[in-house]
């Protein structure tokens, strides 16, 4: 098993943010995790990606993940894309993605991914001299995600990749996703989007207030008379 979740706990203050929350993730594997505002998706990443602490059992690979330092977790090969971008603005595209791969020293692989990159996002190639601050939300997404994969990771975290990105860029982001998927990258990824999500994703998982509420195959869930009214807004 690529990542082992087992009673994990989170709070921020006295606010009980994930309450035994248990999951796993196979190596390759795609998962998604749906939940409305405040159901505690972003956190879970968080947690995984050592940028807020919990309790409970954390495994990668075998390897407890409690003691890490978030840097330390990225170069295990956790690499996190967060909610909202997080993007240095003012400087390239260029820039920002070799940012992802700042812990690396293998030049010729870290060159082939960013081909990659650009193989996915082919906008990017296009843009690579010009400022993050001027491209639109959906191409701030894309570099977002290929800084992130810049890191090589063996898991990928996405926090919500569909916020706030016009119909059509959405359409090439899902996309790539699952181009991503298919060259055997595991993906986690926290999505409002449950209908999309739930087409490209292997297995489910749905946070209601900071616990998981249902769980399992993705196209089962899909056809799920309380998923659909609840999360697909279909009867």
């Amino acid at each position: 098993m690529l990542l082992e979740i087992e009673q994990l706990n989170a709070s921020y203050g006295k606010a009980l943010a994930l309450e035994n929350v248990s999951m796993r993730i196979a190596p390759g594997e795609f998962v998604t995790v749906l939940g409305p505002n405040g159901a505690g998706k972003s956190t879970l990443l968080k947690c995984i990606s050592r940028m807020m602490t919990s309790s409970g059992t954390l495994s990668f690979e075998g390897s407890s993940l409690h003691g890490f330092a978030a840097h330390q977790v990225v170069g295990r090969g956790i690499c996190h894309c967060p909610e909202g971008r997080r993007l240095f603005p003012e400087l390239t595209v260029l820039k920002n993605l070799m940012l992802g791969a700042y812990l690396r020293d293998d030049a010729d692989a870290v060159a082939r991914d960013l081909e990659r990159v650009y193989s996915l996002f082919p906008i990017l190639r296009d843009r690579t001299s010009q400022m993050v601050s001027t491209l639109s939300g959906g191409q701030q997404q894309m570099v977002a995600i290929g800084r992130a994969l810049m890191g090589a990771p063996r898991l990928l975290l996405l926090d919500e990749p569909s916020v706030g990105i016009a119909h059509r860029l959405k359409h090439e982001i899902f996309d790539a996703i699952r181009q991503i998927r298919d060259s055997g990258v595991a993906i986690l990824m926290a999505e409002q989007d449950a209908l999309s999500a739930l087409r490209i994703a292997d297995r489910a998982y749905v946070l209601e207030h900071g616990h998981v509420a249902h769980s399992g195959n993705a196209e089962e869930l899909s056809r799920d008379d309380h998923i659909r009214q609840i999360y697909l807004g279909v009867a």
